[in-house]
């Protein structure tokens, strides 16, 4: 019988429902019978007993926050009874004593991937166009025009041959509030550059009317994006005059690959003449780079050389039951093997601190994530804002009531590793093992710097659905629940709803999570957010513009 409730650790003194529940059913939790006094709907928290005004709602073994109105003995928690309150953290209190998982069945494996002259592997092999500021934007969309129909990179527009069959009816007369889009199921192109995945070119706002902790933030993120392993080489277009400095990404540039084994075409239009000298000039030095680039072939690689960001978004009240302990399990293995992950989303790691905290291998670590944490949460304060204020009407409604609550569960894609190494926004990842990197919980900005931290995949666990994908990391997007799988198996690669129902361990769908890992790495697993081009990027811009 399919489970229809779970007590997620021993300490807690809340239940998550599996399932609808009904006022008056009756549950037997530690040899107690515990009758309902709410409906309690799939993925919300009922109490095991009363609580009263200031008590303590405990989940995962930690405080979530402190009951604001009495609730019933079997009653159900939300943001009419429940505020957000988080543990106190200080310095390392213990020492962390971890035991690996066993990972004999992949010890031999490896992956497919593009090895570089630095030693890294890509599990992709792009190319990237570039703009040091937003003024440079229009050329880069007009490099994209010119490059990705003729190479082949680009889909069919399906939607535009759907606007104009529905143009042709209404010219016609005909009805067409009843016209369903089907689209056609040939719309491959063939490539020019068998072993390039891809052109990617990384538009953004930046580069100049900010601070210049800004600018020189995002040059420190573009060379990560540069020096990331799935990237063959840059095209780096400057207007001349901005913030954003081509000597300081040279500089960033530097700090990451001294000896300069990648390929950098550098072009500034204030130095160049005309609009269209620039572009001519760009792309024929492109278009000569792609055919070098494109002389690169997949060879085996071990399974250390794997950088995966952990990462959640559109979170539900099963959440961090089965999809992020799940790929916390995927790391564990990862880390084991000698690879890395980065735990990302500081804001989502709020009442947690302390446990990451003793987890961190020495003590500068862990003060360099208290120090982070902290002047995080007063930047956000001194706005008006707050972590408290982090979940969204979605994960409310889906059972994350409070920012501790939804941290929790977040804090579970980190599995049970040591924290080898805390990195500061826009810093490349130096340590293999389990990484924690400062970021928002926004998803596009968090997977933004994820990548230019140096991942080459994103494990991004949803319980709601969201299409977030990245142009340099291939985004891999599971459901928490099998409801949303089937729902949206547009954008979802993989379920850990058979962990919800009891028909899969977190152990076995760790692992084979970790199995598509290699098959996406490898070249032999597309993920959907590839096939829709859902290349989104926003870099994280922290200062205020001048």
């Amino acid at each position: 019988m399919t489970a229809r409730f779970v007590k997620i650790h021993p300490l807690d003194n809340v239940c998550v429902a599996l399932a609808d529940l009904m006022v008056g059913e009756t549950f037997i939790i530690n040899d107690t019978p515990l009758i309902l006094t709410d409906n309690i709907p799939a993925k919300h928290k009922f109490t095991e007993k009363v609580l009263g005004i200031d008590e303590e709602v405990v989940m995962y073994g930690t405080v979530v926050g402190k009951i604001t109105k009495p609730v019933r003995e079997g009653g159900i928690i939300g943001t009419h009874n429940l505020k957000h309150v988080a543990p106190p953290y200080t310095g390392r209190t213990k020492n962390y004593q971890w035991t690996p998982p066993d990972v004999s069945k992949f010890k031999d494996k490896t992956f497919m991937g593009y090895h570089r002259v630095d030693g890294q592997v890509g599990t992709a092999n792009y190319w990237l166009v570039i703009p040091m500021v937003f003024c440079e934007n229009r050329n880069v969309d007009v490099m994209k025009q010119a490059f990705m129909d003729e190479l082949g990179f680009s889909k069919p527009d399906v939607y535009k041959k759907y606007v104009h069959q529905l143009v042709q009816l209404y010219q016609n007369g005909k009805d067409i509030s009843s016209i369903i889009f089907k689209p056609s199921s040939n719309n491959a192109n063939v490539r020019t550059f068998k072993n390039i995945d891809g052109i990617k070119f990384l538009t953004h706002q930046g580069g100049c009317g900010g601070t210049r902790q800004d600018a020189e933030s995002l040059c420190a993120l573009l060379a990560g994006y540069i020096h990331n392993p799935n990237v063959a080489g840059a095209t780096i277009l400057s207007l001349g005059c901005q913030h954003a400095e081509i000597k300081t990404l040279q500089e960033k540039l530097k700090e990451l690959d001294p000896y300069s084994t990648k390929p950098i075409i550098l072009l500034e239009q204030q130095q160049s003449g005309t609009e269209q000298e620039l572009l001519s000039e760009a792309i024929r030095k492109t278009f000569l780079a792609l055919i070098e680039a494109n002389k690169l072939e997949r060879a085996p690689a071990s399974l250390d050389k794997l950088v995966v960001g952990l990462k959640c978004g559109g979170s539900d009240g099963f959440s961090g039951i089965s999809a992020n302990p799940a790929i916390g399990q995927t790391s564990d293995l990862l880390v084991t093997l000698g690879g890395s992950t980065i735990l990302s989303e500081f804001p989502e790691l709020c009442g947690v601190e302390q446990e990451l905290i003793n987890r961190c291998v020495d003590d500068s670590a862990g003060k360099l994530f208290i120090n982070l944490m902290r002047n995080y949460s007063n930047a956000a304060e001194a706005v008006g804002s707050g972590f408290d204020m982090n979940p969204s009407p979605g994960n409310i409604k889906d059972g994350l009531i409070t920012d501790a609550m939804k941290s929790a569960g977040a804090a579970k894609k980190g599995g049970t590793a040591p924290v080898a190494d805390v990195l500061p926004y826009a810093s490349y990842i130096k340590k293999p093992g389990l990484n924690l990197l400062c970021t928002p919980g926004n998803d596009v900005e968090s997977t933004t710097g994820t990548t230019g931290s140096g991942a080459q995949i994103i494990l991004f666990t949803t319980g709601l659905g969201t299409p977030t994908g990245n142009p340099v990391s291939q985004v891999i997007k599971l459901s928490t629940n099998s409801r949303l799988a089937q729902k949206m198996p547009d954008i979802i690669d993989y379920d850990t709803g058979p962990i919800i129902s009891g028909d899969k361990t977190i152990q076995q769908v760790g692992e084979e999570i970790l199995n598509l890992i290699i098959e996406v790495a490898s070249g032999r697993a597309t993920v959907k957010a590839v096939e829709l081009q859902q290349d989104d990027f926003i870099p994280w811009k922290q200062g205020v513009s001048l």
